[in-house]
This record gives C-alpha cells, structure tokens and sequence, in this order.
C-alpha cells in the first residue's frame, strides 16, 4: 500500500493503482473521454489530465500509476484550463452539432463533459470537412463526423470480443475508423455484438434502432439475462412505455463482465414474427379466436379422460427456454398427474444427456465454471461451435489466443473455430470417443502414435503437433458440445474426463472441464428429468409449450403424427398453424423467472414489460390447465425436486 493525497484528501491504494482510480475509490470525479472501466487504459483524450507536485507537465491520471507520497491536484487552474482548451480541441475537429445529434441530451459524455466545465460553446470553428456516414450495416450505424477518436470501439472490438474487425487509418485529425482494410461495416467481419456501439462515448457509433426511442433519463432499466444460449448473460434491459428500447450488456455481471453477442443484444429487437394475442381454436378445420375459459375448457375434456391412461395416450414437450417455474409445472402436470413416459424437452436432453448421466454415476460435478477460461493457457474445443453457438464462450476463447494462448480443435466436421486454432484435427464421423482416449493415452506417453493419427483420418505429424502442444501447457480448458453428450451414453463424456485427468496427473498441471450444454435452461430440463427421447405413435394428444422458441422442421414433422396438438407459443409459425388449439403466452421479455446455466450457476430472468390483456406467463398458463384439471401444482419449489448427483445441483445455492 501507499499513501498519497488527492485535492487535500489522503488515501491508501494499492501500489500500482492509477490516479484515476484511487480518485474514484475516494468519491473524487476526472472527467474522462477514452477511458472505460473493461478496457486497457490509454490515455488518448488527454481529458483525465491532473497536476501532480513536483512534476513538470500535466499527467494523464488514467496511464499514471500512483507513488508513496504523491501530491496530486485534480481542480487547478492549470487543470481547468486544460481541460476546456482539450474539449475545444475535439469540437473542433469534426462536426459536433449536439441539437441535431441523436445522442444529445444526456447520452453523450463529450456533450457532459463540456456542461461539467460550463461550456455553451467552443472558440474555435470546426474545420467544416464533411465525413461519410457508414449505413451499411444492419444494426449499428456508424457517423464519422461525430467520432473524437478515443478508440475506445477498436479497444472493445479486440480486447474485449477478440474480433479485430475495427481500426484507424492515417493518423492526427486525419484519422478515420475503418472496418478491416476500408470496407463496409456490413461487409466487413463484424459479427454484430455491438460492443463498439455499446462503448462509444458519442454518437458516432449508435444502433440503427434504440438511438431514436429514448435517452439515458427517459428509460428505465431492468437488470436481467439473456436466455439466447445456455451462458446465460447478465444484460440491461432498457425499456419506455411499455416497450423494450435497446439491450446493452450489464458490466457487473460475473458471468460476462458486460460482453454480450448478437443473440442477446439485437435479435430480440428485430423480431419479425407475428405475435399471438389471443386463443384459437379449431373448429371445422378452421383456428378461430376464442376465450381463455373456452380454449382452456376444451383443452381439459380432451386430456381429462386419459388420466391413469396417460402413458400411451398422452405426450408432451417443453421449451428449454422456459423458466425453471415453468417445466416444473410442465412436469407436475403431464409426468406426474397423468403418469406420462413421453414427457420431454424440445433438446430431448441432446446436449446434456452424456454429461449428467456421467454426474449421476460419478456422485459428483466434474465440471467447472466459465471464469476458469481466464485462467487457462490452451484450450481444447471438442465438438463444439463457439462461433456460432455460444458465442460469449467464443470471445473468451478468441481474446485470450490473441494474447497468446493456445487453442486446439478436434471436430468430425468443419468448426469454424479453427481458423483460430493452433492446431485443428478434423477426425473421421463417429469416432470422437476414441480419438479423445487416443490423445489422452499420447499424452500420458509423451508422444505421439503414428498408427493412431492414420486410423482417425489426420496426419501423423498434426497429431504430433496437437499432443505437444497440450502437453506444454500448465492449465487447459477442455469444452465439448453436443457431438459428445447426444447417444445416452457417459462413454464419450468418461473417456473425455480420464484425457483431462492424464493431463493432470503430471505435477504442475491443472484442467478444467465445461459442457456447452443447450438453450437457456437445458441443464433445469435434465434435472428435472425433461430429458427422454420421445417417440409418437399418432395415437397421443401432444401438448407443446414452446413459449417464444422456435422449433425445427424435424420435430414439426414429429408432430404433425400427433392425433391432437395443443400449443403455448407466443408467435405465430407452422406449429401454431397445426394445432387444436393455441394458447397465447409472454416473450422473454414479458415475465420472470429463474434459470440455471451451463456452470450451475443460478440466475433471475427480471419481467421488464407488461404484456397484453389476454397473454399470460407460461406459468400462469400452465398454471391454469392444472385448475381446470383440478390438480394442485406447485410453482415454487421447483429446486428441490431437482436430479440429485449433477453438475448443477452442487452449484445452485453456492
């Protein structure tokens, strides 16, 4: 620790502390432009400027590490003065109109810092150079007359998402942001996670949407996740009357520190499917709009009968979307009350059967958690797609090669990941379990076996490569997805534990495992045993809860065999179509709940708009079936009728 006194106050900070942040630990305000709190400091804008004792110049305060005894002075003369001729300089160079800029009104922290200093206007005319304006692109929109260069986008595009999309070219007041070498936002290898947008300070990155419904004081925000994937990022959902305005990524999250995909941030708000607002109910061949009670009463009579029956008669499948609330609901009504052996998931437990299987044989978690990806200097990606799947998972992975890392690849088809990949062995169909054991007894062995790369279909001297490189390395991450877990077998998942547990057993080596898993809440579905494949004879009514998922050609031709269809969806779409009758229940965005991701990690989904009148929560849906059937269910209780022996059951009340 040192000590150092800041505007009179003295404190103690760890050594090594910048200036900036011992003045915020203080409660001491530095106006600041290119810094953020996620990214590495810079020190471009020069706004942060500070007068220390004894030094000869002004300092930045966000690159300047504290030392004992150091006197600093963040409100001088010297200091305001600077700092107005700096905010002068960057009006001046672009065209920084604030009446006619989206931003402008309490969302541009250039705009707030010239207020802070008590600036109404600048002295010095802006060059007047008329910039284009990037439109390219289908979400974000990017103005180059409004940009101050602080880099603070090409920072997040490659720090934060290791994507390196972003750049500048020339340089001094000539510089311009390009995407790779001068192309098109929208042609470019952006993959639309608009962080940049996200981080710019002005409006010369804004989205092409959420910039024109409201400003920072006009929203409110609701703290809540994304349920795009089984990561289960922590996001901001920003609403006004009623409705969703943008969705940025919650920087306190401790699942993602604020770095969210395309997934979470911007297909929700560009979703064209046409919405549900009332029951229908097919009569005469035709769905025709009905009430609640009718809709409900006819869905009773039909499976009411096939009580005691239900085994044979009866089907149903569930979104793994949902809440945690709602499939235990699902499963109370259709396993438990009507005794149904064909009550699963929309995954069927594909993605997670191998692994909880495994867990319950084991009486253990062998899994760990998704800040283990920190720590780790090489990772091996074993039928998994980071890239499109996942994708938070992805930027770990891809930002943490870009310092240095390892990353290996093992895959029976084209992953797109390995065009980031040390080494990538792309391995005959089928034999996944055996080449993982192969690489686990080579790595045990200190070598590579020539016999061993020729049976799977890779080159001897890849596999030499592959081994030596896991084998160099002190802490590895081993992810797999579904290529490994979907058979209702351990054998794949076993042989992948006994590899990372070889790995291990030389001194000074550590591992991790994680499993992708699936959709939001697949890990609640295995545990809750909504994880069988179900099979249909024609002969069963199916009720499907999809909720605001969308379900694949495959399983709609499953259920076209179905003698009766009843389903809860949101949207409109071919099942809705088919079906008896239709139920309509809220968007993600619309009701609460919780849900558990692919670590085991507990999470709230938070309600932040209301839906309309005759749209219900899938629990209160559900809920309501169970009334009409005069069954008792219980909505809340759901964690303690978990599988026992999971990878999540030893993590959920951590």
């Amino acid at each position: 620790m040192v000590t150092i006194t800041i505007d009179g106050k003295e404190l103690q900070v760890e050594a090594g502390t910048t200036i900036l942040n011992a003045a915020r630990s203080a409660g001491i305000d530095i106006p600041t432009l290119c810094d953020h709190p996620e990214l590495t400091p810079y020190g471009g804008c020069r706004l942060c400027v500070v007068e220390i004792e004894g030094a000869r110049v002004l300092q930045t305060s966000c690159t300047m590490p504290v030392s004992d005894k150091m006197v600093v002075h963040t409100n001088s003369k010297k200091v305001q003065d600077a700092r107005k001729f700096i905010l002068t300089m960057i009006f001046s160079e672009r065209n920084h109109f604030c009446p006619f800029c989206q931003v402008s009104g309490g969302d541009c922290e250039l705009q707030n810092a010239a207020y802070a200093e008590d600036m109404t206007h600048w002295p010095l005319q802006p060059n007047w150079q008329s910039y284009e304006v990037d439109a390219s692109h289908p979400y974000i929109i990017i103005d180059h007359n409004r940009c101050i260069l602080c880099r603070r986008c090409v920072r997040a595009c490659g720090e934060l998402v290791g994507n390196f999309t972003l750049g500048f070219e020339e340089r001094g007041a000539k510089s311009l942001l390009v995407a790779d070498l001068g192309v098109p936002l929208g042609e470019s290898s952006c993959i639309s996670c608009g962080m940049c947008a996200q981080v710019c300070p002005t409006g010369a990155i804004i989205d092409r949407e959420s910039a024109y419904k409201g400003k920072e004081t006009q929203v409110e925000s609701h703290k809540s996740i994304c349920i795009g994937c089984s990561v289960g990022c922590g996001i901001d959902v920003l609403t006004r009357d009623n409705r969703v305005v943008r969705i940025e990524g919650d920087w306190e999250s401790p699942v993602n520190n604020g770095v969210i995909c395309k997934v979470g941030r911007y297909e929700p708000m560009y979703e064209k499917r046409e919405r549900l607002y009332t029951p229908l109910l097919k009569q005469d061949g035709k769905q025709k709009a009905t009430t609640w009670g009718d809709a409900v009463t006819t869905i009773t009579n039909t499976i009411k009968p096939l009580h005691g029956k239900g085994e044979e008669k009866i089907a149903a499948i569930a979104s793994t979307r949902l809440s945690s609330e709602a499939l235990f609901t699902f499963k109370q009504i259709f396993a438990d009350y009507f005794g149904s052996a064909k009550v699963s998931s929309t995954e069927e437990g594909h993605p997670t059967a191998g692994s909880m299987l495994l867990a319950k044989e084991m009486g253990k978690s062998f899994e760990g958690k998704i800040n283990d990806l920190d720590q780790a200097d090489c990772f091996v990606i074993l039928g998994s797609d980071l890239i499109n799947n996942h994708e938070v998972l992805g930027f770990m992975v891809k930002r943490a090669v870009a310092t240095g890392k390892k990353l290996l690849v093992v895959d029976s088809e084209d992953n797109p990941i390995f065009l980031f990949a040390d080494k990538y062995l792309l391995v005959k169909p089928g034999s996944e379990k055996q080449v993982i054991t192969a690489i686990g007894d080579m790595v045990a062995a200190g070598k590579a076996s020539t016999e061993a790369a020729e049976k799977f279909g890779v080159s001897p001297e890849d596999m030499a490569e592959f081994v030596k490189i896991l084998s160099e390395s002190k802490n590895a991450v081993f992810v797999y997805g579904k290529d490994l877990t979907k058979d209702y077998s351990t054998e794949a998942v076993k042989a992948l534990v006994d590899t990372a547990e070889k790995f291990g057993s030389v001194a000074g080596k550590e591992y991790h495992l994680l499993g992708t898993k699936g959709k939001a809440n697949s890990l609640t579905a295995s545990l809750l045993n909504l994880d069988n494949p179900v099979e249909l004879n024609g002969n069963e009514v199916v009720v499907v809860a999809l909720g605001d998922d969308e379900i694949s050609q495959k399983q709609i031709q499953k259920l076209s065999k179905a003698a009766y269809l009843v389903v809860l969806a949101s949207y409109k779409s071919q099942l809705t179509a088919m079906a008896d009758v239709v139920l309509p229940v809220a968007t993600w965005a619309e009701q609460s709940g919780h849900y558990i991701n692919l670590e085991g990690r507990l999470q709230e989904m938070v309600q932040a708009v209301t839906p309309a009148d005759d749209v219900l929560s899938n629990v209160d849906a559900l809920k309501t079936i169970a009334d009409h059937l005069g069954v008792k269910v219980d909505t809340k209780n759901w964690q303690k009728n978990l599988a026992p022996y999971s990878s999540a059951e030893l993590l959920i009340n951590a």
